[in-house]
């Protein structure tokens, strides 16, 4: 909310009097929010963000050269035709659920903690959603056909399959990115009204005041947002869980074993908030200590709470785990048994990747058990170890579930290694170098932090003195 707003609601006897929250004024969070926007850009930054761009190029350098030269640069085989290509797209799109977990259901739930990392969690869901949807686009070899994925007929007259998944993917992928993105930006305005205000030179004054849309922070306005952002996290909060599900339908629709489960819905969507939690963590963590100004803001209170979700949602992960190999072992079917207990846990050492099996669950399940200890929950350090973890566990657990099944699949004469090629490995680290160099130019161009909700969260050092800071940010 602008600074002029807040003076024309304050009663004039109070004007002078600083707003102030836990010995701090409401002015010093926007302050300290603004000023990461504001101030001159620091040498660690274009540190960062160089390296981040090359690695970017060399990823996009990457796919023009599969694209010029055909998928048959990349390691994929007769028997394993899903790889990394379709491993990279589901590990991406796990990482874009935190963001609206936290915008969305948080919000509606009313827990008030999610004020100060919300912005940062729903722009890493955009730019994850982003490097999720390159590998769908490339994966159909020619990338200029991309667009029969969309449900519109074909030059031959021909409509897509309604009955497959991957064109529900289409469909929730689309949807999802659609109402994050309106989300994100919905959010943005009012604090993007007070860089207005604040902007000293012309043309940061001209853009911020564009994209504020006229915010003058009304009363009518603010009824207005209100509105349109309990609405949108309405519709945000089924697309979470359906998002994932959908996802998750490309292998649970099958009958290849080791993908034909119905557990596989929940337990994509436990494992995406689990992921996506620790992406937030693995970014934030590092931004706090680079932002010492954030320091009061985002707290270790934020910090333990997200421990504890990535706690719950790891074991929910195990448990899936442990009820794969249950259900494999109680239904006796030969081809499941040997899926689950050879081919992935090397029972008899058959297991070509057991290592990447016995990797996802260390990182998955094991790593996160020391969180039942609040010391390690409160101590950066190990949580943010924990988060490196999680986030190779999880794209190490797309990678068992997929490769594993196709390369021993029901003929052993149809078996098959994989193994990636130098073109894959680089296009998947350029997808980071493009997360991250999105990530830094929103770090740098727009504030990292909800100001106005921050603001209305604060208890108040003393309520008698100053009305409640509710009023200067209330949703």
């Amino acid at each position: 909310m602008s600074e002029a707003a807040v003076t024309l609601e304050t009663p004039k006897e109070l004007q002078r009097v600083p707003l102030v929250t836990n010995e701090r004024s409401l002015h010093w969070i926007t302050d300290n929010v603004s000023t990461i926007v504001e101030a001159r850009t620091p040498i660690w930054w274009w540190l960062m963000f160089i390296p981040c761009v090359l690695l970017a190029l060399v990823g996009l350098t990457c796919i023009g050269y599969q694209i010029s030269n055909g998928v048959g640069v990349w390691g994929e085989n007769k028997t394993v035709g899903w790889a990394w290509d379709i491993t990279n797209f589901v590990f991406w799109i796990g990482i874009g659920h935190a963001g609206t977990l936290i915008s969305a259901i948080l919000f509606l739930t009313r827990q008030k903690w999610r004020t100060s990392i919300n912005r940062a969690a729903e722009a890493m869901t955009l730019f994850a959603v982003i490097c999720a949807g390159i590998f769908p686009g490339i994966h159909v070899g020619r990338v200029w056909m991309a667009w029969f994925l969309a449900p519109i007929p074909n030059s031959y007259g021909i409509w897509p399959n309604f009955r497959s998944p991957l064109l529900w993917d289409v469909f929730a992928v689309s949807t999802y990115f659609t109402v994050s993105v309106l989300f994100w930006y919905t959010g943005l305005i009012p604090d993007l009204a007070s860089l207005r205000d604040r902007a000293k030179s012309r043309v940061k004054k001209f853009a911020y005041g564009l994209f504020a849309l006229g915010w003058r922070g009304s009363n009518r306005q603010w009824r207005h947002y209100e509105m349109a952002y309990l609405l949108l996290a309405g519709l945000s909060t089924p697309l979470v869980l359906s998002v994932h599900s959908v996802v998750s339908f490309d292998f649970a629709t099958s009958i290849l074993p080791g993908w034909h489960t119905t557990i596989f819905p929940p337990y994509f969507v436990a494992g995406a908030i689990f992921g996506g939690f620790a992406m937030v963590l693995t970014i934030m963590l590092p931004a706090r200590l680079l932002y010492p100004q954030l320091d009061d803001m985002v707290t270790r209170q934020h910090v333990d709470k997200m421990a504890k979700i990535i706690l719950l949602t790891g074991t929910i992960v195990g448990y899936a785990y442990l009820m794969e190999l249950f259900i494999a072992y109680y239904g006796q079917n030969k081809y499941e048994l040997f899926t689950f207990l050879e081919a992935r846990v090397g029972v008899h050492g058959k297991g070509w990747y057991s290592w990447a099996y016995y990797c996802m669950m260390f990182c998955n399940v094991i790593s996160p058990q020391v969180f039942w200890i609040k010391s390690t929950r409160t101590n950066y350090i190990w949580v943010f170890v924990v988060s490196m973890f999680v986030n190779v566990g999880m794209w190490f657990e797309r990678f068992v579930i997929i490769v594993t099944s196709l390369a021993q699949d029901f003929l052993p004469s149809s078996w098959h290694h994989y193994h990636p090629s130098w073109v894959e490995i680089w296009t998947f680290c350029g997808t980071f170098g493009i997360f991250l160099s999105l990530f830094l130019l929103f770090m740098r161009f727009l504030p990292m932090i909800c100001a106005f909700e921050v603001k209305a969260v604060t208890p108040a050092a003393d309520p008698h003195a100053h009305p409640h800071p509710a009023k200067e940010g209330q949703h």
